[in-house]
C-alpha cells in the first residue's frame, strides 16, 4: 500500500479484516506500506500491521512479495504509481477520483486495458457502491421495481472548511488534488448515482464556487495539517459544486457537493424517482433504505423503511445476526472482498479504471461548464 494517512488507515483496517470475515480464495498478507517520511511510515506499519515500510514507492512495487498495489496517495501521484505497477505485473486498486485530469485517467485506463490482456487486474475504489443498502437499491432498479427512471437527486455535504481560519491543506491545492469538493466528494455521488440506476450521464451544466480564497499556511494537525510555511496561501480549488445532468436513457439529475454545509459532517444522500416507484438513501442512516412501491393501492402506499441487515441482503451474510448494523469501515472490507475474488477468478473487477475515467470526464465537463457561464457540456 502506498500512503498511510486517512485512507491508508481505513484501507489497512479493511485488509486486516477481510480474510477474517469472508471465505476468500486467496490469503491476504500485508507485505509493505510506503510513504516519504521514514519515521511516520514506520509508525504506520507498526500501528496497522504491515510487515515492512518503504520510503520509495518504486521500491515497494519491485518487491517480490507484493502482488497487489493499493494506492491511497493524493491524486497527483495516482497515474505514475498505477501505470508502473500495472506494467510490473501487479494488480492495482486505486482510490478515487482515479486521477486529477482526464488525460491522466485516460493513460491509466489504457494501461489497465493492456495489463488485463496479461491477466493483471485493476479497480478504482468507489467504496459507496459497497454500502449494502445501495447495493440492494441497485438490485431493485435492475429488477424493474421503480420502472422508467425519471429523476435523480444526489447530495454530498460536509462542513470541515466553514471556518475561514482553517489552514490550507493539500486538498485545497489544484496541483495536488485536481479539484476541491468536485473531485473529493462529487465523484462519489456521480459514481453512486450511475451505479444504482445502471446508466451514465451524457451531459451536464455546472456552477462552482470558492468561498474562502486564502488560508493560513501553518497550523492544524492530522488530517487537517497545513501544507507548511508562513503567512497565507491561495485556495485554488472549488469549495462547492452544483450541477444538472441528463442520463443517456433520458432521466435527469441534480447534484450538490459542498464542504461548506454548516453542521453536516458526512451527509451523502441519493434519491431516485421512477415511473413505478422511488428509492431514498441517507448515509447518516446507512443501514436503511426507503422504498416506495407504486404498485400498491393508494390507501396503503407510502415509503417504507427497509432495515438492510438481513443475511439475504448484499454482503450481510458474512456479518452479524439480523438487526445488527454495519458502519463506514465495512464498505472497504466489502470492496476488497470483491476485488480479491475477481483477481482470483481472473475476472475484471468493478468499477474498472474505464469507469473511473468516465467519472473523471463528468467532473471535467462540470468544470468546463462552470468556467464558461454554466452552459451545457456533453460528457
Amino acid at each position: 500500500m502506498v500512503g498511510y494517512a486517512f485512507m491508508g488507515a481505513v484501507h489497512s483496517q479493511a485488509w486486516r479484516t477481510v480474510g477474517h470475515v469472508f471465505d476468500l480464495p486467496v490469503e491476504v498478507r500485508m507485505a509493505a506500506i510506503g510513504g516519504r517520511d521514514p519515521v511516520a511510515v514506520k509508525a504506520a506499519a507498526d500501528r496497522h500491521g504491515w510487515s515492512a515500510a518503504e520510503t520509495d514507492w518504486r521500491t515497494l512495487i519491485a518487491r517480490d512479495d507484493v502482488q497487489i498495489v493499493d494506492i491511497c496517495t493524493p491524486g497527483d501521484t495516482h497515474a505514475s504509481i498505477a501505470i508502473e505497477a500495472l506494467r510490473a505485473g501487479k494488480h492495482v486498486i486505486c482510490e478515487k477520483p482515479l486521477a486529477n485530469t482526464v488525460s491522466e485517467a485516460s493513460a491509466m485506463a489504457e494501461a489497465a486495458a493492456e495489463a488485463a490482456t496479461r491477466g493483471v487486474r485493476s479497480m478504482v475504489a468507489f467504496n459507496y457502491r459497497r454500502v449494502p443498502a445501495l447495493a440492494y437499491a441497485r438490485s431493485l432498479v435492475k429488477a424493474g421495481r421503480i420502472g422508467t427512471l425519471r429523476h435523480v437527486r444526489a447530495a454530498y455535504q460536509q462542513d470541515w472548511l466553514v471556518d475561514p481560519s482553517a489552514p490550507l491543506t493539500w486538498r485545497m491545492q489544484k496541483e495536488r488534488a485536481g479539484s476541491g469538493a468536485l473531485g473529493d466528494i462529487a465523484a462519489h455521488i456521480v459514481d453512486a448515482a450511475q451505479f444504482v440506476v445502471g446508466d451514465v450521464l451524457s451531459g451536464v451544466s455546472g456552477l462552482t464556487e470558492t468561498f474562502v480564497r486564502s488560508r493560513p499556511l501553518s497550523g492544524g494537525s492530522g488530517l487537517s495539517a497545513a501544507v507548511g510555511g508562513s503567512g497565507v496561501g491561495e485556495v485554488t480549488v472549488d469549495d462547492a459544486a452544483v450541477f444538472f445532468g441528463r442520463f443517456v436513457g433520458g432521466g435527469i439529475a441534480t447534484f450538490e457537493a459542498t464542504r461548506f454545509a454548516t453542521g453536516r459532517k458526512n451527509a451523502m444522500q441519493l434519491e431516485i424517482y421512477g415511473s413505478d416507484g422511488g428509492i431514498r438513501f441517507d448515509f447518516e442512516r446507512m443501514n436503511e433504505l426507503l422504498f416506495f412501491d407504486g404498485s400498491q393501492p393508494a390507501e396503503e402506499a407510502g415509503y417504507r423503511r427497509v432495515l438492510v441487515t438481513e443475511p439475504e441482503h448484499p454482503y450481510l451474510g458474512a456479518w452479524w445476526p439480523p438487526g445488527h448494523p454495519l458502519g463506514y469501515e465495512h464498505t472497504f472490507t466489502h470492496e476488497f472482498r470483491d476485488f480479491l475474488v475477481a483477481v482470483a477468478e481472473d475476472a475484471d473487477p468493478s468499477p474498472s479504471f474505464a469507469d473511473g475515467l468516465q467519472v473523471q470526464k463528468v467532473l471535467a465537463a462540470v468544470s468546463l461548464s462552470a468556467e464558461s457561464g454554466s452552459g451545457w457540456v456533453v460528457v
